[in-house]
C-alpha cells in the first residue's frame, strides 16, 4: 500500500524569499530511513524572488545532502569547505556535533531548482566530526529509467559517498510513457518525490511535489510515466532508523534538553559551530528562534512533529 504525503508551502529566509514544498517532516510521517526532511523548491525566478541566501546558520546530529535540478548555490561552512552546488552533484555536509554554513544561490543563477535533505545521524554518529563530501554519479540506464545513484545502492549501481546508516538517494527521470522496475533492498522504506509528473509507484499515480511512501517488504520497486512529457522523481530510502529524535529549527537532538542547550550556544557564539568565513550578506549569524513554550517531543517513523 502505497501512503501519498501532500506538501505544505513554506517560505524560506524572508518575505521576499522562494516558497518551498516540504513533506518531511509531516504529521503522517516525520522519517523514511534516515531522511528526515524534504525540501522540494522551484523552477524559482531568482530575479523575481531574490533566490537562496541563507546567512551563516547551525547544525548539529544530522547531514544535509543537496541536489539541484537547475541553477547554482555557493556552500561555505566552518569546517573550511567552500564548494558549489551543481545540477546532478551530491554535496553531502555531516554536522556531526556541530557545525555553520551558509548558502547562496550564485549571480549567474536565473532559475533555481531543486531539493534539500536531512538526515538524521545515529547515535554512534552524531557526536562526530564534521565532513563533506562530493559525487558526481553517472547517468546508467535502468529498463526505461535514466537513474543517477548519489547514495547507497538501486539496481546493482552504487555510490561511493559514505553514510552512517543504510539508505539510498537516486534521481528517476522518465521519458513520456517509459517504466523502468528498481531493485532495492526489501528490508528498507523507501520515499518516491515527484518533481515533474505524474509519475506511478506501484501503480499508484503521484502528481508533482507529492512523496508516496512504501513500507519494507517489496525487493523491486515499478515506476511508470503516465504523461506526454518527461517525469523526474527522487527515490529516498533506508532501513527504518530504529531511534526516537527531537527535532527543532535546525537540530536534530535526542532531548528537549539537548536542543535547549544548543540553541544557547549558537547564541553565544560557542566553537561547537565555529564560524563560516567568506559570507558577504548584512546577517554573519542567523540568530535562532524563541522555543516554543511547550516541550518538545520525540518523534520516530511515523509520529507526529513536535
Amino acid at each position: 500500500m502505497i501512503e501519498i504525503i501532500e506538501p505544505r508551502e513554506v517560505p524560506l529566509g524572508g518575505p521576499r524569499a522562494m516558497t518551498v514544498r516540504r513533506t518531511l517532516p509531516s504529521r503522517r510521517r516525520s522519517l523514511i530511513g534516515a531522511w528526515c526532511f524534504a525540501d522540494h523548491y522551484g523552477p524559482d525566478d531568482v530575479p523575481e524572488t531574490g533566490g537562496m541566501d541563507v546567512p551563516p546558520h547551525p547544525h548539529t546530529g544530522l547531514a544535509t545532502a543537496s541536489w539541484l535540478f537547475t541553477g547554482e548555490v555557493e556552500h561555505r561552512d566552518s569546517g573550511g569547505v567552500h564548494a558549489l552546488v551543481r545540477p546532478g552533484e551530491l554535496n553531502l555536509m555531516s554536522a556531526g556535533a556541530g557545525i555553520a554554513h551558509s548558502e547562496v544561490s550564485t549571480p549567474g543563477t536565473r532559475v533555481l531548482h531543486g531539493v534539500q535533505l536531512w538526515l538524521a545521524l545515529p547515535e554512534a554518529a552524531r557526536h562526530g566530526e564534521r565532513a563533506f563530501h562530493h559525487h558526481v554519479p553517472a547517468a546508467i540506464q535502468v529498463g526505461g529509467a535514466t537513474l543517477r545513484v548519489f547514495l547507497g545502492s538501486v539496481s546493482g549501481t552504487s555510490s561511493p559517498v559514505p553514510t552512517s546508516t543504510p539508505l539510498v538517494g537516486a534521481e528517476v527521470v522518465l521519458a513520456a510513457g517509459g517504466s523502468a522496475v528498481l531493485d532495492v533492498d526489501p528490508a528498507h522504506e523507501h520515499g518516491l518525490l515527484v518533481d515533474l509528473g505524474p509519475m506511478t509507484l506501484q501503480d499508484v499515480e503521484l502528481q508533482r511535489g507529492e512523496l508516496g511512501y512504501l513500507a519494507p517488504g517489496p525487493a523491486a520497486i515499478e515506476v511508470h510515466n503516465p504523461g506526454r512529457e518527461p517525469a523526474r522523481a527522487l527515490l529516498l530510502g533506508g532501513a527504518p532508523f530504529g531511534e526516537q529524535i527531537v527535532m527543532w529549527w535546525n537540530f536534530v537532538a535526542r532531548s528537549h534538553e539537548e536542543i535547549e542547550a544548543w540553541r544557547q550556544e549558537w547564541q553565544e557564539h560557542s566553537a561547537r559551530f565555529g564560524e563560516v568565513a567568506g559570507y558577504e550578506g548584512p546577517v554573519q549569524h542567523l540568530p535562532a528562534p524563541a522555543l516554543p513554550h511547550v516541550r518538545l517531543r520525540p518523534r520516530g517513523t511515523a509520529s507526529s512533529p513536535s
